[in-house]
């Protein structure tokens, strides 16, 4: 139990190893075995810290127990153990979707899917912001793999943007990461909140230049308005697998900005405190809007499914700006809601592409589709969620966003986030319209040549719609757990507290 932290990273890491020299010389079948033996192996270690976390409130581990505590920090409270448990939760369908044959066209694909949750998972139990670097390069690495394995025209163009995006983004990440050391002597979280709330009055406005461009790297992890272009087109364009798994990328950089402007820039960071939000804020209800307007627009199932990722994020922006517990609370509950929901719509249009052959998933041309009455169903139920109608889980998160909006901001956001989901019901209504409901009679013996639907697809699907109705089902305990995660956020003297006391003190060197 001691050594639980690092597990998380460890598993799929030792896992991507052995799938790596399996590779050559034996078959896809037992390249499966072995990536679902450790995909076990990770749900295990995820649900001990899930329920670890609950009983001690926060774990830490010093990777070598550097008396200096130089090397890696990882920090493991209710937040990081959520996160790590949803994107274990995602993989697990995304994982079983591809099995059903796509992961013999991709080159290295057990082992870059493996590769991948581990750079996720370090990047959500890191306490040191290098090493957050570090796991977003592996994370984003192996994402450059799985988007461009196999790839050809359009996709290889949309990965393309989507590399150099990323790269740039990386560059930026690094001259931050520079300027922030430079000032502060130190690269841990807590210690840096700690400095940052004594930091002379010299030095404050590199600091804020520091911090400033941090965020322009997180906001553009995340897709926030104007850095979301790369966004629709790159997930549109990605194996149906991938971009399931994809659906968690975005809320990495919205994880870090609530990690570290909670934290380093709180209310105790002195002059300093709060920058961020009153940024982030209307560039949120702005990214809302236009993601919406895209879920109209999109002439493709899978661009509309894209922008509504963009839309969630957005919806999180708000939530998590508004820097109250109950937004915060309410925020959690509807990230790993839209998570979930997203995914199994990209898995559903993958689904319905192969299905209306030549015709794809484009929403113009009006054409059959034999086997039509699983799918449709299965979109009823994802629209329903993720429009926010009652009684499934999008409705609760956002219903209890709306009831932590602070008075004087009550108008202008409950008009954007109940507009957004009206255009939403609008978008989703005249995708399912045009593909399942205003459509040519197929011919006759068309649904004996349609291609049959694969349990473990259909499987994958039911299965990540099957976490939003456990969460309507379980709202209670779930928004317990996320009320409590709120509140632990937000007490950072606390949080500070806990690693100077658990972690050894910092040297003073020799005369």
């Amino acid at each position: 139990m001691n050594h639980l932290p690092v597990l998380p990273v460890l598993v799929p890491l030792v896992t991507g190893a052995v799938l790596l020299l399996l590779e050559r010389r034996h078959r896809i079948s037992i390249q499966r075995f072995w990536a679902w033996i450790g995909m076990a192996a990770l749900l295990v270690v995820s649900l001990m810290l899930f329920m670890q976390v609950q009983r001690e409130d926060m774990l830490v581990y010093l990777l070598g127990d550097w008396p200096a505590k130089l090397g890696i920090t990882l920090m493991v409270d209710r937040l990081s153990a959520l996160m790590v448990l949803t994107t274990t939760l995602l993989a697990i369908p995304c994982l079983l979707y591809a099995c059903a044959g796509w992961d013999k066209r991709a080159l290295h694909f057990h082992a870059l899917f493996q590769m991948q949750l581990a750079g996720l998972n370090g990047a959500f139990l890191t306490g040191d912001l290098f090493n957050l670097f570090v796991f977003f390069e592996v994370m984003l690495i192996a994402s450059y793999g799985l988007l461009l394995s196999g790839a050809r025209g359009a996709r290889i163009k949309a990965g393309m943007h989507y590399v150099v995006f990323n790269i740039a983004a990386s560059v930026a990440f690094l001259m931050a990461l520079g300027l922030l050391y430079g000032m502060l002597g130190t690269l841990n979280m807590t210690e840096m909140a700690a400095r940052i709330a004594v930091a002379p009055p010299e030095r404050t406005m590199l600091i804020h230049a520091g911090a400033g461009l941090l965020l322009l790297v997180f906001c553009a992890k995340a897709a926030l308005l104007p850095l979301y272009l790369w966004l629709p087109e790159a997930y549109a364009r990605a194996p149906a697998a991938v971009a399931a798994l994809f659906a968690v990328m975005t809320k990495v950089g919205l994880y870090a900005i609530l990690r570290v402007y909670t934290l380093m820039f709180g209310d105790t960071a002195g002059p300093m405190a709060n920058f961020a939000w009153d940024w982030l804020l209307p560039t949120g209800a702005v990214t809302i809007v236009l993601a919406a307007l895209g879920v109209i627009g999109a002439p493709r199932l899978r661009i509309g499914v894209a922008y509504l990722v963009l839309l969630s994020a957005g919806t999180l922006f708000v939530a998590f700006s508004l820097a109250n517990a109950g937004a915060i609370s309410a925020g959690l509950y509807y990230l790993a809601h839209s998570v979930f929901v997203s995914a199994a719509l990209f898995l559903l249009a993958d689904i319905i592409q192969r299905h209306r052959g030549n015709n794809g998933d484009y929403l113009m041309p009006i054409a059959a589709m034999p086997n039509k009455t699983l799918p449709a169903a299965l979109f009823l139920v994802a629209a329903v969620s993720i429009a926010g109608l009652p009684p499934l889980s999008g409705f609760i998160g956002k219903l209890q966003l709306l009831n932590s909006v602070p008075e004087s901001q009550t108008a202008w956001i409950w008009a954007v986030i109940l507009g957004s989901s009206l255009m939403t019901i609008i978008g989703l209504s005249r995708s399912g319209t045009r593909l399942f409901w205003r459509i040519d009679p197929a011919p006759s013996g068309a649904a004996a040549q349609a291609p049959a639907l694969r349990r473990s697809e259909i499987g994958a699907t039911v299965l990540l719609l099957g976490y939003g109705v456990a969460m309507t089902v379980f709202a209670s305990p779930v928004l317990r757990y996320t009320d409590a995660t709120a509140a632990q956020l937000l007490d950072v003297d606390t949080y500070i507290q806990t690693l100077r006391e658990t972690a050894p003190q910092i040297r003073e060197p020799s005369p």
